[in-house]
């Protein structure tokens, strides 16, 4: 056992005197001071040796560390990472070989991770799962109607011909106002599109449209989270809003109208998909212009909810500022640069990025106002390519 952490070296020196007693027995001292044999003839071997002095801690420094590096190394190691962004320590493990370091001062591809790590040039990731992307910032406040929209499937159950009935629910966080609650046979982009597509028509654009990290919603490996379903919602202008992974609460409302809905619908399925279809439509009617909510004043969703000015219709590209270039990412995720091909991601199919220009080589590309990636290429890129400073794009 270790010693007590208040006055440790008065106990270590009023034990060795105790101990150093010829008819004191050592193991009898050792109990009594609370510590092991071990530790107690490792004290009294110190006090004999140094006196008082050898009662003050060590330092647990090692005298050799094998994985310690040089600083020629580590700094040759941050400028070659920051040419190469995105190269990993296998890479940079040959790169440091060309550049002449060899044998004990050419590190390992741990000792490389590490030095990334602690530099600040690379993050920790989980093992033997994908790193999930992760909200960051505040949750959107909803000040008024369409502010911000909810959305979520509600959990799938049977209807009574065995056909599966899972809900899409979207809502008005501010009115509680439910948009739409219609079953769905597959959580497909191109379906639920298609519902937001008519939603959109029907009411307008929200400001923001809050969901979980699920599909197909936002994705573990598309940049930002970004999904093709996601990245359309940006190209419309509405901001994404989504809640910390394992947190329902943080939608806590619409988790609520869930609840609603599992007591007194999904408790008692209808005999068919149709039926059950009809019955969410009822559910929903009442739930929007019959039922009072205690977070309204106990007035109805209906009638605080109004449309949303912004209409689909008027929707505009977005225009990235001037001196950008413009690529279109084309069915495969792909952009072409300089007669050279660069993932972008699958997420972006078919729509159109912006390349700011960071040195010749280099270049940053932008999804509207986000930046999904730096690409190298391995020419430069004539001037004449980027648009001059008074185009306008």
């Amino acid at each position: 056992m270790s010693w007590k952490a208040t006055g440790v070296e008065h106990l270590r020196a009023e034990f060795v005197l105790v101990a150093s007693e010829p008819e004191v027995s050592k193991s009898a001292a050792c109990r009594e001071f609370g510590i092991s044999r071990k530790t107690g003839y490792k004290w009294l071997r110190r006090y004999a040796a140094l006196g008082l002095d050898g009662l003050v801690d060590r330092s647990r420094r090692p005298r050799r560390s094998p994985l310690q590096v040089s600083g020629a190394v580590v700094t040759e190691l941050v400028r070659l990472r920051r040419a190469h962004p995105h190269w990993g320590p296998k890479k940079l493990r040959v790169l440091l070989e060309r550049a002449g370091f060899h044998g004990e001062e050419l590190p390992g591809k741990a000792t490389i991770g590490r030095i990334l790590l602690r530099a600040g040039l690379s993050e920790a990731k989980g093992r033997g799962r994908p790193r999930r992307w992760e909200p960051a910032g505040r949750l959107e406040n909803a000040g008024g109607p369409n502010d911000v929209w909810t959305v979520d499937f509600k959990g799938w159950w049977r209807a009574g011909d065995g056909q599966r009935c899972e809900p899409l629910g979207i809502r008005d966080l501010f009115s509680r106002y439910i948009l739409c609650l219609r079953p769905m046979r597959r959580r497909r982009v191109e379906d639920v599109r298609v519902v937001f597509a008519e939603v959109f028509a029907r009411y307008g654009l929200p400001g923001v449209i809050r969901s979980d990290n699920g599909s197909p919603f936002a994705s573990l490996n598309g940049p930002h989270g970004l999904t093709r379903l996601s990245a359309w919602w940006r190209t419309l202008g509405i901001r994404l809003d989504r809640i910390e992974p394992g947190h329902p609460e943080q939608n806590g409302s619409h988790e609520r109208m869930h609840r609603d809905l599992a007591l007194e619908i999904e408790g008692q399925p209808a005999a068919t998909l149709a039926q059950e279809e009809k019955r969410l439509q009822r559910w929903r009617l009442e739930y929007n212009v019959h039922r009072p909510h205690e977070a309204l004043a106990m007035r109805t969703p209906g009638a605080v909810y109004r449309c949303s000015r912004r209409k689909l219709k008027d929707v505009k590209p977005y225009r990235y500022p001037v001196g950008y270039l413009l690529r279109r990412v084309d069915s495969s995720g792909y952009i072409v640069l300089n007669n050279q091909y660069f993932r972008i991601s699958d997420a972006l199919v078919k729509t159109e990025v912006g390349l700011e220009r960071l040195d010749e080589t280099r270049w940053r590309v932008w999804f509207c106002d986000l930046a999904v990636k730096e690409i190298e290429v391995e020419r430069a890129v004539p001037r004449w390519l980027a648009a001059p400073a008074d185009a306008q794009v």
